[in-house]
């Protein structure tokens, strides 16, 4: 019998998930051991992340002995290196990590795709221009998102956030 488990974080998981899920497995960040757990103890081989954890949260971590011990084995916490290590760990106790891009693919937009009127040149610019600042800044892992007005930068994503940052071209 197939059934979808959700593993949710306190505080950053809509409580609306729990609606269309069999079940949900309510932990708090940091709880490595008890996310395998609600994995292994329901028979889950596969599993795929989806969301996000605020960059805020991290610093009000505590992680159990099992997130303690991949944490200290990283050289660079970032967001490629932990959820490297999380993957890895998932796969010790035979949970495969596999891409959500198969299920989201019909969702996600084809090239070319924008929304609202046409844009000018001059707005095409900065949309390329934007677009190459935003692939150094995911490269470097500082964040994915940038706002960008006739030619300048106004705004990067950083430990802030993508919210605040769009705020800035207000």
């Amino acid at each position: 019998m197939k059934r979808l488990v959700a593993v949710a974080f306190d505080g950053e998981t809509n409580p609306e998930l729990a609606k269309l899920v069999d079940d949900i497995v309510w932990l708090k960040v940091g709880q490595l051991s008890k996310m395998i757990s609600a994995f292994t103890d329901r028979d889950v081989k596969q599993c795929v992340m989806l969301g996000q954890i605020a960059p805020k949260n991290l610093f009000d971590l505590r992680p159990d002995l099992r997130a303690t011990a991949m944490l200290l084995q990283l050289k660079e916490k970032n967001a490629h290196t932990i959820f490297t290590a999380i993957a890895d760990e998932l796969k010790k106790d035979g949970v495969e990590l596999i891409e959500a891009t198969p299920w989201l693919r019909p969702l996600m937009p084809g090239s070319g795709f924008h929304l609202g009127p046409k844009l000018s040149e001059e707005q095409r610019t900065d949309v390329q221009f934007g677009h190459r600042i935003a692939k150094e800044v995911s490269r470097l892992e500082i964040g994915q998102t940038v706002v960008v007005k006739n030619g300048t930068v106004l705004a990067i994503e950083g430990f802030e956030g993508t919210d605040k940052c769009s705020r800035a071209r207000r």
